[in-house]
């Protein structure tokens, strides 16, 4: 069953038509990824399946029920509530049935009206419908996941920073009862484990969703649909991210072929033409019309290829090779008045080598990278650079750059040996042609201060680049070229990145840093995550095989004399389960009867009696499982 359907779907603004004649359906279950440059019409799409904005043509047709949750709906917080009970309002209705049902058992004390009662049964099933059960659990869990610790879930909302305000929006989003979820970049502000709990959690989603991210492996790894808004067209394929880039690239090699059969073919029937027409034989005017339909024909079936999009396109050069070993760490500490983040941290980097550094959020990651640049200082250590290193240092709030500027003279004033024409073709290189190199640097995007930042560095010829998350305010497509000129680099790398992806694609060490010191792992994210399984698997191996700290035939006679309690207690519980069930089908049958159902003091009685021995039923199955699970 389709949850959303667009039919000749065209949008735009006064400036010009972002997509026309878009049509796809979404069915209960998809999962879609939604891709395109920045400014394509992403963030505008969403805007037009809530109902923000209207289409120019055509429309979008939402199924019978269904709820959509949309990231901006949850940001309103209140400041004076803690982390949790915010996150707790998304239930806010099952709380309100709770409180009713409350109510209701505090006025059965004194009042025994049967249709008090009757509703008490109501409300009751409804809770339990609705999760009632389990929602503070499940809240719990996502605000964990999401990267919270047990401290910040009493922490006042007023308290959290910009980024955990984020993550709890997106926890009441996905705790939400919506059956379609729009996700725009819902993995910015997460570390890598957060990013895999998020990944577990929309994978066993049964519910349908479209996402816009440019983290790739995230998207190959919850997709199952890729809709691509490209020159103001809309295509959707099935298959994740990876999927639709092979497809996509053999579909446009085919009209490529195609295009070019077909005009030559035009070509050839073009020359007989222009050969008939100088025979100026009535005969050959004929033979002339006739081609010249022909080609009308094959021109109406022509589908020219797409012209390829504009996109950035640079390199890294070195002007000097560094020594072997560029940078050495040893014994490195770093910490504030009430927290420490880390300790005996050692380093050895060599010449070339493609270092990406992991951790959680908060660990120093980037504290570590501005201590290298000399902008923050280690408590103890020793930092040692190599011979001949020249570093390019990127900051992932790339907030260095002088806002009162133009671009060109950011870039200029800082290369006052290089021409105007060769700044404005680096300029170029980045995408800043024309009058963009006039516009002042607080007006760019985020991309373009990333771009802008990038030029610089490349400007400076680095041998050693120190990169702070730079991917994260980059478009897929520049993405891919930033990983093309650092693969080709010749210089040494040492990344601090989410980006699984890129980490895949350059990676030839990875570093995970700790409270106390880092560990090692030759080879990209994939490898990383083969060493955490092993180790993960050699520490259960340890525990199993970790010798018995009391005397074996001690610990045997314990086991075993438990073991026999546990039977004999589960036989016991057993009997009773059969029991209870019986004396509640006795009750069940005679609330049935005319002598019970028409006397409304013995329905009462009965009806007590009933919640009590469900409540004792219920109470006995739970610890009966519980044995069960410890046998287990």
């Amino acid at each position: 069953m389709s949850v959303l359907t667009a039919q000749n779907l065209t949008f735009g603004f006064l400036d010009g038509v972002l997509f026309k004649d878009a049509a796809f359906k979404v069915e209960e279950n998809d999962k879609v990824g939604l891709i395109g440059a920045n400014g394509t019409g992403k963030t505008s799409l969403f805007k037009l399946i809530i109902g923000e904005y209207s289409a120019n043509e055509g429309g979008i047709v939402r199924g019978k029920d269904v709820r959509i949750g949309y990231m901006e709906q949850y940001l309103n917080c209140d400041d004076n509530q803690t982390l949790y009970n915010e996150a707790l309002t998304v239930f806010s209705d099952v709380i309100k049935l709770e409180n009713e049902l409350e109510e209701i058992n505090q006025r059965l004390l004194t009042n025994s009206d049967i249709s008090l009662i009757e509703k008490q049964v109501r409300l009751t099933e409804e809770i339990e419908r609705r999760d009632g059960l389990v929602y503070r659990a499940k809240t719990r869990s996502a605000l964990l996941g999401l990267g919270f610790k047990e401290e910040d879930l009493d922490a006042k909302v007023m308290t959290l920073s910009g980024g955990q305000r984020s993550k709890l929006s997106l926890c009441k989003l996905l705790l939400s009862n919506a059956n379609l979820l729009l996700l725009d970049e819902p993995t910015n502000n997460l570390d890598v484990d957060a990013i895999n709990w998020l990944e577990d959690f929309l994978i066993k989603y049964n519910r349908a969703l479209i996402v816009v991210s440019h983290d790739r492996y995230f998207l190959d790894k919850i997709t199952t649909s890729t809709m691509e808004i490209s020159h103001k067209k809309l295509t959707k394929t099935d298959g994740n991210y990876s999927v639709f880039q092979k497809l996509k690239a053999e579909r446009e090699l085919f009209i490529e072929r195609e295009y070019e059969k077909t005009m030559t073919e035009i070509k050839r029937i073009e020359g007989i033409i222009e050969q008939q027409k100088r025979f100026n034989q009535e005969r050959n005017y004929i033979t002339i019309a006739s081609k010249e339909k022909q080609i009308e024909r094959l021109k109406e079936t022509l589908v020219v290829p797409d012209k390829a999009l504009k996109s950035i396109h640079f390199s890294f050069k070195t002007d000097l090779r560094a020594g072997d070993e560029v940078l050495t760490v040893t014994g490195l500490k770093k910490g504030f008045t009430n927290k420490s983040l880390f300790n005996n941290f050692d380093l050895k980097i060599l010449r070339e080598e493609k270092v990406f550094l992991l951790g959680p959020n908060g660990c120093g990651k980037s504290t570590f990278l501005k201590i290298l640049n000399k902008e923050a200082s280690a408590d103890e250590g020793i930092i040692r650079y190599g011979s001949n290193v020249k570093i390019g240092y990127f900051d992932q709030n790339i907030d260095k750059l002088n806002s009162n500027k133009t671009v060109l003279d950011e870039v200029w004033d800082m290369y006052r040996f290089m021409t105007e024409t060769e700044i404005r073709s680096a300029l170029a290189m980045f995408l800043f042609c024309g009058e963009d190199v006039f516009k002042k640097v607080d007006s760019l995007s985020g991309g373009e201060r990333a771009k802008l930042s990038l030029l610089k560095i490349m400007l400076s010829k680095p041998n050693f680049l120190i990169l702070d998350e730079p991917t994260n305010h980059l478009d897929i497509v520049s993405r891919e070229v930033l990983e093309n000129a650092l693969s080709d680099f010749d210089g040494t790398l040492l990344v601090v990145s989410h980006d699984r992806y890129f980490i895949n694609k350059l990676a030839t060490r990875t570093v995970y840093l700790t409270n106390n010191g880092a560990v090692n792992i030759d080879g990209n994210y994939d490898n990383y995550l083969a060493y955490k399984e092993n180790e993960a698997i050699k520490t259960q191996t340890e525990k199993q095989h970790q010798k018995p700290v009391v005397n074996d035939y001690k610990l045997r006679k314990e086991k075993a004399s438990n073991e026999r309690k546990r039977l004999t207690r589960i036989t016991r519980i057993e009997a009773e389960i059969g029991e209870t069930e019986n004396q509640i089908s006795n009750l069940e049958e005679e609330l049935s009867t005319p002598e019970v159902s028409g006397n409304y003091e013995k329905l009462l009685e009965c009806t007590g009696k009933l919640d009590s021995l469900r409540n004792s039923l219920d109470a006995l199955y739970e610890e009966w499982e519980a044995l069960q699970t410890e046998q287990e």
